[in-house]
């Protein structure tokens, strides 16, 4: 319990930075998807495309990869300088928006056609359409998946120690190399992970029943 109890401000620093970086990415994330899940579902053949090509090369490559492309192979290049955190949170941003990109147009497509033509006939303009009517449904019927998407890209921030960001994973590590105690360190930074995963999933559950009572 010592051990814990002296090593329990620097997980909550880590437990900051992790935070931090979920909570942008996660949000730079949804945009992402938000924009080439309407670009998937455009009529233009050139948008489509590099859509489609954009979702294959993130979900057909391990998220580790893109991590050092983005961290240590842009870096290469001489007119690009991008320290480590710009470069986590970047990753996970992109990694999550192939998959946010996904959810979402299901989730529009899931959405019957008659309605878009009933708000078409009231004059409404397509953008009107798709923000007012078709994503505010789409969006209560994504909430379960883009929760579990989040909560990937959570555990996915823990990857980020290897570029030597400070989160709360490199924390347990900095942590079980001084006291070596790595059966205690290691399991409370696993408790740590494991509330936040939970508060998160009990905030998705109340978001939900909140909308389907609407």
């Amino acid at each position: 319990m010592e051990v814990a109890k002296a090593a329990f401000p620097f997980f909550l620093d880590g437990l900051q930075v992790t935070l931090y970086i979920f909570i942008i990415a996660v949000i730079a994330g949804f945009l992402i998807g938000l924009i080439v899940a309407l670009m998937r579902l455009s009529p233009l053949k050139i948008l489509n495309g590099i859509a489609i090509i954009y979702i294959d090369v993130i979900r057909g490559t391990p998220f580790i990869v893109q991590l050092f492309f983005i961290y240590f192979g842009l870096n290469s290049l001489e007119w690009l300088s991008m320290d480590r955190m710009y470069a986590g949170i970047l990753t996970v941003a992109i990694n999550a928006g192939a998959y946010f990109a996904e959810i979402i147009r299901a989730g529009i497509q899931s959405i019957d056609k008659g309605q878009t033509e009933a708000a078409r006939s009231l004059g409404m303009t397509g953008r009107q359409t798709m923000v007012q009517i078709i994503l505010p449904q789409a969006f209560r019927r994504m909430l379960p998946t883009i929760t579990n998407q989040s909560i990937i890209s959570l555990k996915d921030t823990s990857l980020l120690s290897i570029i030597g960001i400070a989160d709360l994973t490199q924390q347990g590590q900095v942590q079980q190399a001084t006291t070596f105690e790595p059966f205690i360190v290691w399991s409370v930074v696993g408790l740590m992970y494991f509330v936040i995963i939970y508060l998160l999933s009990m905030l998705a559950k109340f978001l939900e029943r909140r909308f389907t009572l609407r």
